[in-house]
């Protein structure tokens, strides 16, 4: 009786033929792929830098890998847009075709959320939580 007390209720993220169950906790890995990060511990510019952070994340036993190409942090200056797609993209690319492990692009730009869910990413995490670009609610939708 006393363990119904705490029984999580399921709870799944699906995207395409993947689901992730929520209803344990997840460990999600974070992997900037930015010069400026706030936090250094999870910051890797260099592409090979970032893969073999990202190979350790998933090999630690990571759920779910959060990769970002812009700092969000204080102080940070906005990335062009073709920088940014340079620094995660092929690491989107590169991950996924090793791993089936859950991925999310950290961005605000539509753009880039587009091309990291062609990529392979699996969903989106934007900071701005839809409101710095008036075309990520439909990109995500699609």
């Amino acid at each position: 009786m006393a363990s119904a007390l705490f029984e999580l209720p399921s709870r799944t993220l699906v995207s395409g033929e993947k689901n992730l169950n929520l209803s344990r906790p997840i460990l999600m890995g974070i992997l900037n792929s930015t010069p400026d990060s706030f936090s250094e511990d999870s910051s890797f510019f260099e592409f090979d830098d970032a893969l073999a952070q990202a190979r350790k994340i998933i090999a630690e036993g990571a759920d779910w890998l959060d990769i970002g190409g812009e700092s969000s942090g204080p102080g940070s200056t906005e990335v062009p847009l073709e920088e940014e797609l340079r620094r995660v993209i092929p690491l989107i690319k590169e991950v996924r075709s090793e791993s089936d492990i859950w991925i999310s692009v950290d961005t605000w730009k539509a753009e880039v959320a587009r091309q990291s869910l062609d990529a392979g990413a699996d969903a989106v995490n934007d900071v701005s939580a839809l409101r710095a670009d008036k075309e990520m609610a439909g990109v995500i939708a699609e």
